[in-house]
């Protein structure tokens, strides 16, 4: 009997259990709970899904960046031997061209280091801390000018500052005659303008003298000479002169 007791305790207790886990299924928070949890469980699927697929084009655009990236640097590098071979009038560097080296790290903050190799001989070496102030200045000129020819088609204006700095005269007309074929290869682009910027009037010259021998592209008419001179005020003022080409 004692053991009955117990028995019909427990069972009470238990019924009591079930009567508060009813009322409590009856509140606001857990009201169709069963439909909620089933939309809620939908979610997780359909989003892991969603993660799983994002995951592949994510792997399939990285794989396509490196394959234009790799297409791209290609490009520049044949740009550059061709302008290099052209313009560089030395004997101990054979060619350079633009490497790069992707860094290690997180993918989100992937990035590329870019550095400028020369080969002399059969030896590639880097060129920065081996080479002379003229052969930095012009290979960063040929680097610019093979970028821009490589990204830019559709942009009409490039601008050189200075860019005779430190050539000696074999290379300044070596470099006016890449330019000279770079303008008369862009003839046919309406918006093409090539803006030089230079104190060297020998290169001026040079320019003149190489685009002369040029076709398929009209010359150009005037430069423009821009000089410092006094005002009535005793102040000084830049001063812009129209010069006629046939004139230098």
């Amino acid at each position: 009997l004692e053991q009955k007791a117990r028995c019909e305790g427990r069972r009470g207790g238990l019924k009591d259990q079930i009567r508060h886990i009813k009322r409590k299924l009856q509140t606001e928070e857990y009201k169709d709970v069963d439909e909620r949890h089933r939309v809620k469980m939908i979610e997780f699927e359909t989003t892991k899904i969603a993660i799983s697929d994002l995951e592949i084009y994510h792997e399939a655009l990285d794989k396509a960046l490196l394959r234009y990236h790799g297409m791209k640097i290609a490009d520049i590098n044949k740009i550059i031997q061709e302008l290099w071979t052209l313009t560089y009038k030395g004997e101990d560097i054979f060619n350079i061209a633009l490497y790069s080296g992707q860094d290690s790290g997180s993918r989100a903050k992937k990035s590329y280091n870019y550095r400028v190799v020369m080969t002399k001989g059969n030896i590639e070496m880097d060129m920065k801390g081996r080479c002379s102030a003229g052969q930095r200045v012009l290979a960063s000129i040929i680097i610019r000018l093979a970028l821009a020819e490589t990204f830019c088609i559709n942009c009409g204006v490039m601008t050189l500052d200075e860019p005779t700095t430190n050539l000696d005269y074999e290379n300044k007309r070596g470099l006016a005659i890449a330019l000279a074929q770079i303008i008369a290869s862009r003839a046919a682009q309406q918006n093409f303008q090539l803006v030089v910027i230079t104190h060297d009037e020998d290169f001026v010259c040079m320019m003149k003298n190489e685009l002369a021998t040029q076709t398929g592209f009209d010359m150009p008419e005037r430069y423009f000479q821009v000089s410092r001179e006094e005002g009535q005020d005793g102040k000084y003022y830049s001063k812009i002169n129209a010069i006629d080409w046939d004139e230098l």
